[in-house]
């Protein structure tokens, strides 16, 4: 089966629990063979995050993709995506110019088809994809950050965000807002809505009221 099957398969479970009756409606889409390729494919990179923390993986749709670059064009600078996936968020990054543009994903598997993505397109060698823990990955010299991330994780990598990112940088989230900070701009609509959020001005509200920021990131 192509990856691009196996990654639509994984579409259509988008807005609903990953488990139970979705892990059913995947094996009877795709067959077993498919099957056993998605276990090996999502799973392998969760051993090391603990339980609460997991994100299921589910591949960015065109739109969020199209709504994430708007949200970063003009700027320059060092591009990363935090928890990459497929790397198709960094492939389209290093096709209009960010240099470099990098994607930090812990599961082999999915680095093996980001890597298979960008020969495909054309662009392989000129985007990176490294097995790297996102936690311990140092930020201060990026500049665009973009995070498919599960609520679970955002207050604790909001934390990481605030501590390491330089004033200009410009942080996009898709699928789920940082819940304690006021976002710049807002595109699309439902699971398409992307925000971005300016470090000064997210520093700068903290600052301003810092106890209203604790409680938004403790609800």
């Amino acid at each position: 089966m192509d990856p691009d099957d196996l990654e639509e398969q994984a579409a259509v479970l988008q807005g609903r629990p990953v488990g139970g009756w979705g892990l059913v409606q995947l094996a009877a889409g795709t067959g077993f063979a498919a099957y056993v390729m998605w276990a090996g494919v999502l799973m392998p990179g969760f051993r090391k995050v603990p339980l609460k923390l997991q994100v299921p993986y589910l591949p960015s749709s065109a739109q969020q993709v199209a709504n994430t670059m708007s949200l970063l064009k003009g700027r320059s600078g060092k591009m990363v995506d935090l928890g990459s996936g497929d790397g198709r968020l960094v492939l389209e990054a290093c096709k209009r110019g960010f240099q470099p543009a990098v994607g930090y994903e812990l599961n082999p598997w999915l680095l093996g088809l980001s890597k298979y993505r960008a020969w495909r397109a054309g662009y392989y060698g000129k985007v990176s994809y490294q097995r790297e823990d996102l936690w311990k990955v140092n930020l201060s010299d990026c500049y665009n950050v973009t995070v498919f991330l599960a609520p679970s994780v955002q207050p604790i990598l909001a934390t990481k965000l605030l501590a390491e990112l330089p004033d200009e940088a410009r942080v996009v989230a898709g699928r789920f807002p940082f819940a304690a900070w006021t976002p710049t701009s807002i595109v699309g609509e439902g699971l398409n809505r992307i925000w971005a959020y300016d470090m000064k001005s997210v520093r700068q509200a903290q600052h301003n009221n810092p106890e209203r920021a604790k409680r938004k990131n403790q609800s």
